[in-house]
């Protein structure tokens, strides 16, 4: 057994104080106590556990006074002079006498660099205090017990473990698989309910850093433990639904404004003014605009149940999956009535393919509905008997998206969108608008319908690179026109973050899933690209004008 240095009893009842904590990792730390045995400092110990676990202590200070000065000794071999068995003897008799006098920390060597300032109480019990504060961890004897009963050489061979969750409150069991990975796994929750009860989760995903593929093929996998009450989303509160409600009145109210604002060459002389001339202070009567809701609410009822069928897809998709979703949090938004909605899972996802799939089907219900709509609105604006329905827009509003521009162009001919305005119905706007916000909701990004979708099929790698690319044409201006800058905002503050991974978050979506999510993404980008004014000219699609 190695000799012991100069950190005495009082440094070492100094790191039972600071770096005890409510036992989570204590099987691991009993067995780093051994180890501390050697000629290391055992604070220098402490920090590298800590290191190990997740944590970063790196201020203490170092009482030794060579580190490893054991270990550096014996690398010289014959350089070094042996000592008499005497000279052996009396030295540890003075080490043991020293063990016996705790040594003052004062008394450390002059030529030792500290590494830091040494924590004070108070730093300490705020370290407590944020242990205490924050998610409920694994219990290590149920962390044994699982070692026991799921892992060996039929299932999965743990060689280690690291932190698992975003606050290291998990264990991830890291090791080689011993069988076909959806059996294995499938063998492991049934035994872990055994085991355990209904107590934990076990998520199966990739492994971290790893060098290399599986031998069986496809990527090497690990097993993640985490309490059921720290994985699983919360219920909705009482508060969350008083905000949904008040979102959809506002968002219900922005669709009722975009209805009014269709027929902007209708309204009074002094609302104009009002809503167009910066200067003018003064409002005008409301009462002017009561004549024009009536013929807005066509136009509104058809953006709002745009909305409405989006989401109706995602909960006609989650509910055969037996997946929870969240009550829908409306985005208000005057251009195009709504930015849609933000919609959480209330579940924990049990594979990738759920993902992909429930994430699509909101999407793609939306414009199931939209780009009907939107023909349709062709049709009736060029049907002369509905002459008394239609509404005139700037044909500069055709020159907002290449797909829905070429598609008018072709539906109402040149002589009707080589004008100043266009007269169109309001079946049009609808369909534009629902299509629009569809599109914007299936940019891969983040933790919008597509940025979940990518995660889903291809994996959060490339959910990273498809994400920069994105908020790079949006701040660019490339996609979008003039609404790429207040979507990007909108992105960045509440749908930025990447969705949690999924029970089963290894195993392939298929190739059919892959090909129609790319397929999406090229309608989106031709949808969100606006047509440049050269090829807008050349086609025919508004007044182009050339300073």
């Amino acid at each position: 057994m190695g000799t012991l240095t100069s950190c005495s009893l009082t440094t070492l009842n100094f790191r039972f104080r600071v770096c005890h904590t409510r036992g989570a990792f204590s099987g691991r730390i009993r067995q780093l106590e051994h180890k501390s045995l050697k000629n290391i400092c055992f604070l220098c110990t402490e920090r590298s556990k800590r290191e190990i676990l997740g944590r970063r202590f790196d201020r203490f200070t170092c009482f030794s006074i060579n580190g490893n000065e054991e270990e550096d000794n014996t690398s010289k071999g014959s350089n070094l002079t042996t000592t008499s068995t005497e000279e052996a003897e009396a030295r540890n008799a003075d080490e043991f006498k020293s063990e016996q006098t705790p040594a003052s920390i004062s008394s450390r060597s002059p030529n030792v660099a500290p590494m830091g300032p040494a924590y004070d109480n108070f730093q300490i019990d705020s370290f407590k205090l944020m242990e205490l504060l924050g998610p409920e961890k694994v219990d290590p004897t149920d962390v044994k017990l699982i070692k026991k009963k799921l892992f060996g050489y039929s299932t999965f061979w743990v060689t280690r473990e690291e932190p698992f969750g975003d606050l290291g409150e998990g264990i991830l069991f890291l090791g080689n698989l011993r069988g076909k990975r959806e059996a294995v796994f499938t063998k492991l929750q049934r035994q872990l309910a055994e085991v355990t009860g209904d107590k934990y989760n076990l998520f199966m995903v990739e492994e971290p850093n790893s060098e290399g593929p599986d031998p069986r093929g496809g990527p090497r996998v690990s097993f993640g433990l985490l309490r059921k009450e720290v994985s699983e989303p919360g219920p909705t509160t009482l508060w969350q639904y008083v905000i949904a409600l008040l979102l959809f009145v506002l968002t219900t109210g922005s669709c009722v404004e975009l209805g009014i604002a269709s027929q902007i060459n209708r309204l009074p002389p002094e609302v104009m003014k009002y809503f167009t001339d910066p200067n003018a202070t003064e409002p005008p009567d409301m009462q002017l605009l009561l004549p024009f809701v009536d013929s807005a609410l066509p136009l509104a009822y058809g953006v709002l149940g745009v909305q409405l069928f989006h989401e109706v897809g995602h909960f006609l998709a989650a509910f055969p999956k037996k997946v929870k979703l969240g009550i829908p949090y409306f985005i208000p938004n005057i251009t195009l009535g709504s930015f849609g909605a933000i919609t959480q899972f209330k579940s924990i996802l049990p594979d990738r393919r759920t993902k992909v799939d429930i994430s699509l089907a909101g999407p793609f219900a939306g414009a199931a509905l939209s780009f009907p709509m939107f023909c349709v609105g062709l049709l009736l604006s060029s049907n002369p008997g509905a002459a008394g329905d239609l509404v005139q827009v700037p044909s500069m509003l055709f020159q907002g998206s290449l797909l829905l521009g070429l598609i008018s162009r072709a539906t109402l001919g040149y002589a009707a969108m080589h004008a100043a305005t266009v007269s169109i119905h309001p079946l049009v706007i609808a369909g534009w608008c629902g299509l629009t916000t569809s599109a914007f909701n299936m940019l891969p990004v983040g933790c919008l319908d597509g940025g979940r979708a990518v995660q889903g099929a291809f994996g959060k790698n490339a959910l990273i690179g498809f994400g920069l690319t994105t908020y790079t044409l949006l701040g660019l201006g490339v996609l979008g026109g003039p609404l790429s800058l207040p979507w990007g905002l909108y992105v960045l503050i509440c749908q930025r973050t990447l969705e949690k991974p999924c029970l089963n978050d290894v195993s392939e979506v298929g190739t059919w899933r892959r090909t129609a999510l790319i397929v999406a993404i090229l309608l989106v980008v031709l949808t969100l690209l606006p047509l440049w004014d050269e090829l807008a000219e050349e086609l025919g699609i508004g007044l182009v004008t050339t300073f």
